[in-house]
């Protein structure tokens, strides 16, 4: 029976992984279960046994990317002692899991480039988690009286806005280089320097 439950796990592990790519590369009604049959080895059938449809599976995959998210920075907030501390994790978990996940901007520029049309109410309410968190900081930033008023979504799409941009555009920035030395594109910045940069920015523009 163990045994049953561990080839199960490993099972609906590479269907979600499979698919993710598929989903980053081709987008949500581009990719058909017959791609992701191909290319995870196991039959439509096994993948509707486990996710009942297209739509099942594409939920299960983004709210999986945002649970991981939302896992990182809770567990990273757990050390800090100060809102603003807060901010830098939240920031840089982000940051770093997209660098290592390039797939994830990607997918969740895809979705929001189509108004959402893909997204349901289970990958809604994993997107909504990780911006409460971020919310919550800065209210509480604000009740320690270091940041100013504002209003957290934009600082939300401010952060993951740019993080996104900078792993999606990647293999484009430095193809610009190519083409223009002088130009700066940071096209060899790392997810700690992009991390850094972006913490800066956010935190110079909320401090009292």
């Amino acid at each position: 029976m163990a045994k049953l439950r561990r080839d199960a796990t490993a099972t609906k592990q590479k269907i979600l992984t499979t698919a993710r790519g598929l989903f980053s590369r081709q987008g949500y009604d581009a990719t058909t279960v017959d791609d992701i049959a191909k290319e995870s080895q196991f039959n439509k059938a096994l993948i509707y046994y486990y996710f009942k449809n297209k739509s099942g599976l594409y939920s299960a995959v983004m709210s999986a990317l945002f649970d991981e998210i939302y896992n990182a920075v809770v567990e990273g907030e757990r050390e800090c002692k100060s809102a603003i501390e807060e901010l830098e994790v939240f920031i840089s978990s982000y940051a770093s899991y997209a660098y290592e996940n390039p797939y994830f901007p990607s997918l969740l520029l895809r979705e929001l480039s189509d108004s959402g049309a893909h997204t349901p109410e289970m990958m809604f309410e994993s997107m909504r988690r990780v911006y409460i968190l971020l919310s919550d900081i800065l209210i509480r930033g604000q009740e320690e009286k270091i940041f100013i008023e504002t209003t957290p979504m934009i600082v939300h799409f401010m952060i993951i806005g740019s993080i996104n941009l900078m792993v999606t555009t990647d293999s484009l920035r430095k193809e610009a280089v190519v083409l223009d030395e002088e130009l700066d594109t940071c096209s060899e910045c790392s997810a700690q320097k992009v991390s850094t940069d972006v913490y800066q920015i956010i935190k110079k523009s909320l401090l009292i």
